[in-house]
């Protein structure tokens, strides 16, 4: 009866001990357009939050840090999340940290130590120019219009979207819930005649501007990184502009994903050196600004 007990916990043991149930998540700071001082770089909110919905804590990522810096953060948290935003993917403090954080990420996936990495918007584009070691995009007319999903046949066996309720993939294929604020794009033709990409990610879904397809969600084939040209965490945080959308679908959507990337860095267990270490870096130093009447987000953190 002791032994079957014993064996009994164990198991329960083993059970819980494969999943993270305190996760923490970094979200990659960018440059200000216009700096001011102690206002060099910023995260929106919408992200911060979009995160916390799901149980995770979030770490800002500061640009312009040493690689010694960054393996240390690398090694402390559980993923890392690119946002969107407006600064160039070829050349800026955002474009080599992510790098940066992107070889770290394969290097430790390689070896068994599973981390996340997700882009929305321009972090899909930088991841694209990543994988590709090339800026691959076209102009797409796409700046502030929310769009159905035209979903690929690789759903069907997809990572992000297999916990979606049947109703929710359904609104997702015909009403516009996913809101897109970029003006570059992966287009299809591309994807379709690019190595690198065809055999680094599985395409989910597509859209077009009226002229040209391109491609809106991605999930690697053999590492934990995801992308979507369209920005899950606005359509339950952000309110000033008129062309995202609200309804329950569309907030479900960004629960749902949330939900998804939190629990792959569940799966994770990198962990700070010290819990004062670990209070030092979260989001919880700084202070969120309101800036909704004056941007396209409700409230912005400036690092």
């Amino acid at each position: 009866m002791f032994f079957s007990l014993l064996f009994v916990s164990l198991l329960s043991f083993c059970s819980s001990a494969a999943r993270n149930d305190e996760p923490i998540i970094g979200v990659l700071t960018q440059e200000v357009f216009s700096p001011k001082p102690n206002q060099s770089a910023y995260i929106a909110a919408s992200y911060v939050k979009f995160l916390e919905s799901a149980g995770a804590r979030v770490v800002p990522v500061m640009i312009n840090q040493t690689l010694e810096k960054y393996k240390t953060l690398f090694n402390s948290i559980n993923g890392i999340l690119y946002p969107g935003g407006g600064v160039s993917i070829i050349s800026s403090g955002y474009q080599r940290a992510a790098k940066t954080f992107y070889e770290l990420a394969i290097e430790a996936n390689k070896r068994g130590d599973y981390f996340p990495v997700w882009g929305t918007c321009l972090g899909f584009e930088q991841l694209m120019s990543l994988s590709s070691g090339k800026n691959v995009l076209v102009h797409t007319n796409t700046s502030g219009v929310a769009l159905p999903l035209n979903f690929t046949t690789g759903v069907k066996d997809s990572r992000i979207f297999k916990t979606f309720p049947t109703e929710l993939m359904a609104a997702l294929s015909s009403e516009p819930l996913t809101e897109n604020s970029h003006q570059w794009s992966l287009g299809i033709d591309t994807y379709n005649t690019n190595e690198e990409l065809r055999k680094f990610y599985k395409v989910l879904s597509t859209n077009t501007d009226g002229n040209t397809e391109f491609v809106s969600t991605v999930e690697a084939y053999d590492y934990p990184i995801y992308g979507t040209q369209w920005h899950p965490e606005k359509n339950a945080f952000e309110w000033s502009r008129s062309y995202i959308p609200h309804s329950p679908a569309a907030v479900k959507t960004t629960f749902y994903v949330a939900e998804f990337f939190v629990g792959e860095a569940r799966r994770n267990f990198h962990r700070f050196e010290s819990k004062e270490e670990e209070n030092k870096a979260l989001i919880y130093n700084y202070n969120p600004v309101y800036t909704g009447t004056t941007s396209s987000f409700e409230q912005i953190y400036y690092f």
